[in-house]
């Protein structure tokens, strides 16, 4: 049938417990008083004692005692059989993960120096670079393609210099397709400032050949970020000669750059 009335709020309910600090006396004190050794379950050294006069222990109000002396040494503890403690917290190690809603645990609740990534960020290049840039500061963009996504705030832009939303651990990566033209080497490189003014190169990648060919460049590099008002990227492009191109796309990835936050600073 249905229950009647206000549905009670505790939920789980666990025995109340007491160890003794033994010594080898016969008699001990306990922490609630009982109605006679009836409400309570004894063990010592992992064996259940047997209640009753004449028997392991007798208990009366907060007096135990026992039939023979403990020795130093043993373990003794208690089982209030009549003090079942009720709590709308599960008894500690009794939820598993299926007892869990899908994404209920923020990040606030994950122990110290365990994170999980809170920010994954693209930019790309719309339009072809044909000469040397530093920083790359024009035709930028947040990758918008239909299927494609950003995680978290993201990043901000202003004239080629990238400042992340949140302290941490960010791993940077560039990637660009290049059209080399015959006897140049085309260059990508990443900048970072500790101080939001002296910029130094940090990680590059560069293809050359003697004939015009297309290549692909990758580079990357963790960056700690202390203080997102001082420690900032840039984007260059470097040793583009005539007829060389960095290709750039609205449409599509072809020349971009990837924030991926991995952690706490």
């Amino acid at each position: 049938m249905a229950y009647i009335g206000n549905i009670p709020a505790e939920n789980y309910a666990s025995f109340l417990t007491q160890t003794f600090s033994v010594t080898a006396t016969a008699s001990y004190t306990l922490d609630h008083a009982v109605s006679n050794e009836n409400d309570i379950r004894l063990v010592i050294n992992n064996v259940v004692q047997q209640p009753g006069s004449g028997k392991a222990y007798t208990a009366s109000g907060t007096t135990l005692t026992l039939s023979e002396a403990t020795q130093v040494g043993d373990v003794m503890y208690c089982v209030y059989l009549g003090r079942a403690l009720q709590t709308v917290n599960p008894p500690n190690n009794s939820v598993g993960t299926s007892q869990l809603v899908d994404g209920s645990i923020t990040e606030a609740k994950f122990a110290s120096g365990v994170s999980t990534i809170t920010v994954a960020d693209q930019f790309r290049l719309t339009s072809s670079i044909t000469a040397n840039a530093d920083p790359i500061s024009s035709n930028l963009e947040r990758i918008d393609t239909s299927g494609q996504g950003t995680l978290g705030t993201g990043m901000s832009v202003s004239s080629g210099r990238f400042t992340f939303p949140a302290t941490g651990i960010y791993k940077v990566e560039a990637d660009a397709y290049v059209s080399t033209a015959s006897g140049d080497s085309v260059g990508l490189g990443i900048k970072v400032t500790t101080d939001n003014s002296s910029y130094t190169e940090i990680s590059r990648s560069v293809d050359g050949n003697d004939s015009t060919h297309t290549a692909s460049l990758h580079c990357s590099s963790l960056i700690d970020v202390t203080d997102t008002s001082n420690v900032k990227v840039s984007f260059i492009a470097f040793s583009v000669s005539s007829g060389s191109v960095i290709e750039g796309d609205s449409d599509k990835n072809t020349t971009y750059f990837t924030f991926t936050r991995l952690g706490d600073t």
